[in-house]
């Protein structure tokens, strides 16, 4: 019970024990105020009665008596007259019936009221005429004491009403203050850190308010704190002093999540010696700095071409790799480059188109680490052989098909739901037990499978990814999978369903009206939640609203803060997998334990990906993470 309605029964326990207390003393007295005045009515009406009888009486007129009596009998305030005259003992008895008018039986039953009885002798003189006995009637204390009980009710009644609202305004009013404590507890409870409560003006309260507040204002620096830390560490890890470009490190790990995601695009490798010429002629500091507005000029023009990531892997050695993108883009990506970089060698003083290098690698389907570096490498020494600007690295894959034939192979695959399934385990880390499965889909076009990875750049080129995401989720609802199966079912967003409107109010629809939507959880990529936190906040607030949960999907790839966290709330988090392909240093430990104890700190449950051997998996049970995935356990058929 609560601390509001303790206190509301207990004012209500008094006002009643109260309330009671003087209707019974006003009971009990109007009660022997009422059988006094009846008592004294019926002395005096003997009294009286005696007197008027003793003419009537002595003169033996039986009928003058009867007449006198019958006055004062029909007044209804005695039930018996009884006369008795001596001379003769003739016995005359007038009685009236015990019912009141407008009194119920019930109350009259309960005999709040004795028979009252007056006997008295009538003389005349030392001669004794007649026995006179009167008992009164009880009505007129009935209804009385009927008429004050009601209106006793009727009060105490408006009396509790009135009561029952002032103390609830009341109660309300000065207990807002430990109403806010709670709700500001369970915020803090579940790591949401708003602004201070206001001071109440009730001084026991202000201390406890100062308390919440001053212990909220900590709980929020340590989030704060471990947020900077991990911003800190990946500038210290990950990220080149000179230029602010991510390092090599950054860049191999990325690699590894890029090709293990299903995506198109390319890599470059562009060497400069020109800087060389200028560290000679200036120095380094001006070599330095030259790097330094290099670094940004590239990554203002690059940026709006395509997707990419823009590392300095070596002295002089720079790498893009452009996550998404088809030859066309990436041909225009790297005209853009050439462009920007003779720009910054003119204001070096240095020749245009000299003394600077790119070799470019097409990503291909099953393609590796190793073959992808192997490519781009030998493209750049045959561009540095041949004393060119760039070269591409001729593969022999031909392209599978146009982007129209795409275009259309994959509108009637999604219009007759023409995917198929397979997915992958997640299992617990202290326990062999799966407590998700990750979802993937796979296309048979012309008796040939078409792997995700092959027509996902194609979904988000097109614009047809919240579609293709509906055709999945309805796919899995109709079929009937949700269930069959008792584990949670995790499905990837695109980034279109991210921010489509109309995506969002359907699934809205669709999870209000499904009985297993609390089996349904939904991977949401942290770059999306980067580039659009409005949308994905308005997603998530669907998805959590209907039962269903959702993750953070490549937690920890971009380099931002983390307090989005705190808004979006998720159930869980899924590390990048570039964590997984890191060194063992003890940089990259301290980086990964502070993206770990963030997640950690706000409740949020921490999922490694991309464990292909024990050993990677063991490098992780320092950090205590909650579960883990990848082809340790492959994708399997789904059935």
């Amino acid at each position: 019970m609560t601390l509001f309605r303790q206190i509301y029964s207990l004012l209500f326990g008094l006002f009643l024990v109260v309330v009671m207390s003087l209707a019974y003393v006003q009971f009990t007295e109007t009660q022997s105020f009422l059988s006094k005045q009846m008592e004294s009515d019926l002395n005096n009406t003997s009294n009286s009665l005696g007197i008027m009888l003793v003419p009537d009486l002595e003169a033996g007129d039986i009928v003058g008596a009867e007449t006198l009596i019958n006055v004062i009998f029909e007044g209804g305030y005695y039930q018996q007259v009884k006369l008795t005259w001596l001379v003769d003992g003739k016995q005359q008895v007038w009685e009236n019936d015990l019912k009141i008018d407008g009194v119920p039986q019930w109350f009259i039953d309960l005999g709040f009221f004795k028979t009252i009885k007056r006997e008295s002798t009538i003389t005349s003189g030392w001669i004794q005429l007649a026995n006179l006995e009167i008992t009164a009637h009880p009505g007129f204390g009935y209804h009385e004491l009927w008429r004050s009980l009601t209106n006793a009710i009727i009060m105490i009644s408006i009396l509790f009403l009135i009561a029952i609202m002032l103390a609830r305004f009341g109660l309300t009013w000065i207990l807002k203050p430990l109403h806010d404590i709670a709700e500001h507890a369970t915020d803090i409870a579940h790591r949401k850190f708003g602004p201070d409560m206001a001071l109440p003006k009730t001084s026991e309260l202000k201390s406890v308010v100062s308390a919440f507040n001053s212990m909220s204002h900590q709980l929020k620096q340590i989030f704060s704190s471990l947020d900077e830390e991990v911003s800190e560490l990946r500038k210290k890890n990950l990220v080149d002093q000179v230029s602010a470009l991510p390092n090599r490190q950054y860049m191999m790990g990325r690699l590894n999540s890029w090709l293990g995601e299903p995506n198109n695009g390319s890599l470059m490798m562009a060497k400069f010696d020109w800087l060389e010429d200028v560290h000679g002629k200036y120095g380094y500091q001006v070599r330095d700095e030259t790097i330094r507005l290099l670094s940004e000029k590239m990554k203002e023009q690059l940026d709006e071409i395509a997707p990419s990531v823009i590392a300095r892997i070596a002295a002089y050695e720079f790498a893009f790799l452009i996550t998404s993108g088809e030859q066309e883009v990436c041909s225009k990506y790297l005209h853009t480059l050439i462009r920007t970089v003779n720009q910054e060698i003119s204001k070096a003083g240095c020749k245009p188109n000299e003394q600077f290098y790119i070799g470019i690698a097409q990503r291909t389907d099953d393609m590796n680490v190793s073959q992808i570096l192997a490519q781009t490498d030998n493209a750049l020494q045959k561009a540095i052989a041949d004393d060119k600007v760039f070269h591409w690295f001729e593969s022999n894959e031909k392209q599978l098909y146009t982007r129209e034939q795409w275009r259309e192979h994959l509108s009637s695959a999604i219009k007759n739901k023409n995917f198929q399934f397979k997915w992958q385990p997640v299992y617990l880390t202290e326990r062999d037990e799966i407590i998700q499965r990750e979802l993937y889909c796979k296309l048979e076009i012309a008796g040939k499978e078409i792997h995700a990875g092959q027509f996902m750049p194609y979904v988000e080129l097109l614009s047809l990814g919240s579609l293709l995401d509906r055709c999945l989720i309805e796919t899995i609802a109709d079929s009937g999978l949700l269930d069959r199966n008792h584990e949670p079912v995790a499905i990837n967003l695109t980034f279109h369903s991210l921010s489509d409107k109309k995506f969002h109010e359907w699934l809205n629809h669709f999870l209000r009206n499904h009985r297993w939507a609390k089996r349904i959880v939904f991977d949401i990529p942290e770059a999306g939640v980067y580039s659009d936190p409005e949308s994905c906040e308005a997603l998530c607030h669907i998805i959590r609203d209907n039962g269903a949960h959702f993750g953070i999907d490549h937690f920890g790839r971009q380099f931002g803060s983390m307090a989005y966290l705190q808004t979006l709330r998720p159930s869980y988090v899924k590390l990048d997998q570039s964590f997984a392909f890191y060194d063992e240093s003890e940089h990259s430990s301290e980086l990964c334990r502070a993206l770990v104890n963030v997640a950690r700190g706000l409740d949020i449950q921490i999922i490694v990906t991309g464990i292909q051997e024990q050993p990677q998996l063991a490098r992780f049970e320092p950090l205590k993470t909650n579960a883990y995935m990848g082809f340790i356990y492959p994708p399997e058929p789904v059935e």
